[in-house]
């Protein structure tokens, strides 16, 4: 399709977080427009870390040329490479990017629009335009496209989308935060309080460090040294949390009476809250170290931002499994539970419906920490089982091996009888032979 018959060339970056909208403002909003999507505008690379990106490819053809003249060919095509950068560094300055958290509806414009993979490690992208004759936009040749799709250019909006999706998270986070406070009881927060006593050093540090970052538009050598070594004790933090995830795992677990381990849901209703709101605190404030990070990165060492971008989410993906783990074992412990209040419910009916009253809560706390997160959860709601059910299954069961037990206990009775009628002649013929003789012949 040729380049002439389209207007209004946008283009398209997902990186499975995210969707980024990048190109010229009046094509960018006709797009979101057309697709029906709001977002917020997110701050591209700076033209100068664009183009520091792009000095270090230019110094590297350089050398190359001076230290092997026998490869000058490949220093053409790195030299050719590097002006293409340097050609599309001029548009996308000019340009603003849209950036829309991954939902239904992302996916669905990813498989409209048939975004593949690009050179840029995790990315995968389209450019698209207003075609002359069609109605909205289609996808653009990438022969002829007008929109930068060099991966060095790629790199910066890659790690911005990057960002993006852990502010996102972090603001989602927050406000979660504020819920879980509100329900926690007096003891509960006081004891909350003294296990983030250490961290309130460390969130004013990256609270301080953010805002620096939002007026100066980058994190500089001195603000980096102020919270580069706080992860440490978030770390400290979350395994303490952790572990007393898995103690009351393990309390659940030795609990034996159904009276045991109502008890011990109960104490884990009132718990769960407080640990799942400290690994959340957590994984916000890991989330705005790596924010903080790329910013560094893309000032400092533009050459390694995708390395490290992808570094990064590769740490954050198994944060989320250590805890995925961690609660979901504790759902499990609480579902065996609620199979063994079941099973006795018979002998036990008001406690196993308050054992499965509280796991239910259990759970919709976890799957509500699960979805905050992006963690996959399949969990579904548990049942008492009732008495009356159980009941009627214990008479059929008594039913059942009945009318055995009566056979054998009519038997029973016949053997009974027989040997009672045995004995009973033996009996009499044992007496008479002990009567006196006189008594026997009749006589006196």
């Amino acid at each position: 399709m040729s380049s002439d018959s389209v207007s209004n060339e946008i283009q398209l970056i997902s990186d499975g977080d995210g969707l980024a909208v990048i190109g010229d403002p009046e094509a960018v909003e006709r797009f979101m427009a057309a697709e029906g999507l709001t977002s917020n505008e997110f701050r591209l690379p700076s033209l100068n870390q664009i183009m520091s990106g792009v000095a270090t490819i230019v110094d590297a053809t350089s050398s190359i040329a001076e230290s092997a003249s026998a490869i000058a060919e490949s220093v053409s095509s790195i030299a050719d490479s590097a002006t293409s950068i340097t050609d599309s560094v001029a548009s996308i300055a000019t340009n603003v990017g849209k950036w829309v958290k991954v939902s239904q509806d992302i996916v669905k414009i990813v498989e409209k629009y048939q975004l593949s993979a690009s050179k840029t490690p995790g990315l995968i992208q389209a450019v698209v335009g207003q075609v002359e004759g069609l109605k909205g936009f289609a996808q653009v040749s990438q022969a002829t496209a007008k929109v930068a799709g060099n991966p060095a250019v790629l790199s910066g909006p890659a790690g911005v989308m990057s960002q993006m999706a852990m502010q996102q998270a972090m603001a989602e986070i927050l406000e979660y935060l504020k819920a879980i406070d509100r329900k926690l009881d007096d003891v509960l927060r006081n004891q909350k309080n003294d296990v983030l006593a250490r961290m309130d050093g460390v969130r004013l540090a990256i609270e301080e460090a953010m805002t620096i970052r939002d007026s100066v538009g980058r994190v500089s050598e001195i603000t980096w040294s102020k919270i580069q070594n706080t992860s440490g004790i978030i770390l400290e933090t979350q395994s303490y949390a952790l572990r007393q995830l898995e103690d009351l795992a393990i309390k659940i677990e030795q609990s034996k009476t159904v009276a045991d381990l109502t008890k011990a849901a109960g104490e884990i209703n009132e718990k769960v809250p407080l640990w799942a709101r400290v690994l959340a605190d957590c994984f916000r404030l890991h989330d705005a170290i790596a924010v903080l990070e790329l910013d560094r990165v893309l000032d400092s060492s533009p050459e390694e931002l995708d390395r490290h971008r992808m570094g990064l989410k590769a740490a954050r993906q198994e944060r989320l499994s250590v805890m995925s783990r961690a609660t979901s074992l504790l759902l499990v412990r609480m579902n065996d539970a609620t199979g063994t209040a079941n099973s006795k419910v018979l002998f036990n009916p008001f406690q196993t419906k308050e054992l499965v009253k509280t796991t239910n809560a259990v759970a919709s706390d976890i799957r509500e920490f699960h979805v905050l997160l992006g963690i996959e959860t399949g969990w579904s709601d548990a049942e008492a089982r009732a008495w009356k059910e159980a009941a009627n299954e214990s008479w059929e069961r008594t039913r059942g091996t009945g009318a055995e037990g009566v056979n054998a206990v009519k038997q029973l009775g016949k053997d009974t009888r027989g040997q009672a009628q045995a004995l009973k002649g033996k009996l009499s013929g044992k007496i008479a032979d002990r009567l006196p003789q006189k008594h026997k012949d009749g006589g006196t």
